[in-house]
């Protein structure tokens, strides 16, 4: 049973350097934003790590995008997610001295509860733990705009998610099936 969405968010890295040969130019005349890059996904992890937080550079826009061109800018956008607001707002600060320039916010949510009663009500029902989850969802939007909501999971094998190695035992799709009528049945009783 869902209790929470832990705050997130997305900050856009704008990353200058100047275009030129990869074969003509020497290692000590370039200014190759991919290095600032590296630095900057090396910060993202460590910074992540002592601020017990997660981190992912998952985007890179890198231009001209040529295999035998320095690059002339590269464009890389870190997802920021942790518990505490500050701390993630230190990470990304953390991310931007190395990234030589301040991060641009594209989006941040905060903390997104769900319906205490419904969570007690439904974990009680079920006899199933209550879990905060780092990832958005619909019902986040639901519950933000004032609507009771919680969520029900269903156990993944893998752990794994976003990938073709993430899946759902077919008893336990199952299992949450009849757990969401047992709870859809006892609030049809009220």
């Amino acid at each position: 049973v869902g209790s929470r969405i832990r705050p997130h968010g997305r900050w856009r890295f704008e990353l200058a350097g100047e275009a030129n040969h990869a074969g003509t130019t020497r290692l000590a005349d370039r200014r190759d934003p991919m290095i600032t890059l590296a630095a900057v996904i090396t910060e993202a992890r460590r910074a992540a790590e002592n601020a017990g937080c997660v981190a992912t550079v998952g985007k890179v826009s890198v231009r001209p995008n040529g295999v035998n061109a320095i690059p002339s800018a590269v464009t890389a956008w870190l997802d920021a997610r942790g518990d505490d607001p500050a701390a993630v707002a230190s990470m990304v600060t953390a991310v931007g001295v190395a990234a030589g320039t301040a991060g641009v916010e594209e989006s941040y949510s905060g903390a997104t509860a769900f319906h205490t009663a419904l969570i007690q009500r439904c974990s009680r029902l079920l006899g199933a733990p209550v879990l905060a989850t780092g990832a958005g969802h619909d019902a986040g939007v639901v519950a933000s705009a004032g609507v009771p909501a919680t969520m029900l999971f269903v156990r993944n094998p893998t752990g794994v998610s976003h990938s073709p190695k993430e899946y759902a035992e077919a008893a336990d799709c199952e299992a949450g099936v009849r757990a969401l009528a047992t709870v859809a049945g006892d609030l049809l009783t009220v």
